[in-house]
């Protein structure tokens, strides 16, 4: 039996889920679902992104961030025009002119980064290539297991995986790590691979180093819980 967990989709709460869905499903060019909040994927690499309803304000950047990719510098002027014409604006979070990516934010004052043609480490990844964010190099290893996804990167602390699929990236930087104030704007939800059961998988996960979170920020049906580093995310009984 596969003993892993799946990723579902990435939850990213909002003030307006409705509005925020429009913007991201136009910005990488996909299809909004039938409750207005779930932006789908175009094919079996990619996984949705679920919009939450929440009225908890933005405390410090996220703790996630996306990184969209470029075939060649028209290619990456067009995605940023295409940002802000549905509502992105540009954000100065200290990047030097030289630096060839392009930092936004979404309606909401999300950070994303537009990065620039022929960077290698995001060859193949896709368009939408990457999660960024805070984490140490015990996180990375977490979620490695966690979803059997291996490492592709592991070095001086900076770790990435990768589904075997291909497909975007998630990494986290190492030390310094931005301490934590409230709960994390973006979080992951997952479900137990086929066959296999649902309290046995949080048992591994458990196992693994995660923990169970009392006050639950998930589905009614889905069990709260936090990796390592404290990062909340949701187990799904069943896909």
């Amino acid at each position: 039996m596969d003993m892993t967990s799946q990723l579902v989709a990435l939850c990213h709460k909002a003030s307006d889920p409705e509005a925020l869905a429009r913007f991201w499903a136009g910005l990488l060019h996909r299809e909004v679902a039938d409750d207005r909040r779930t932006v789908l994927p175009n094919d079996r690499v990619e996984f949705p992104i679920r919009f939450q309803r929440s009225s908890e304000p933005r405390r410090r950047p996220n703790q996630v961030h996306l990184h969209l990719t470029s075939t060649s510098p028209t290619d990456q002027e067009s995605t940023v025009a295409r940002a802000l014409g549905l509502g992105g604006a540009h954000l100065d979070v200290g990047q030097r002119p030289e630096e060839g990516h392009i930092v936004l934010a979404d309606p909401e004052g999300d950070e994303f980064c537009v990065i620039e043609p022929g960077n290698a480490y995001l060859a193949g990844c896709g368009f939408l290539a990457e999660l960024a964010g805070d984490g140490s190099r015990q996180v990375g290893c977490f979620w490695s297991e966690a979803l059997g996804w291996p490492l592709v990167w592991d070095q001086d602390e900076e770790t990435a995986i990768q589904s075997p699929l291909g497909g975007a990236k998630i990494a986290w930087g190492g030390p310094p790590i931005t301490p934590r104030s409230g709960l994390n704007r973006m979080h992951l939800d997952l479900a137990p691979s086929p066959g296999t059961d649902g309290e046995a998988e949080m048992e591994r996960l458990l196992a693994l180093g995660a923990t169970r979170l009392g006050d639950s920020q998930c589905d009614r049906a889905a069990v709260a819980m936090a990796d390592p580093d404290g990062n909340e995310f949701c187990l799904f009984e069943t896909r």
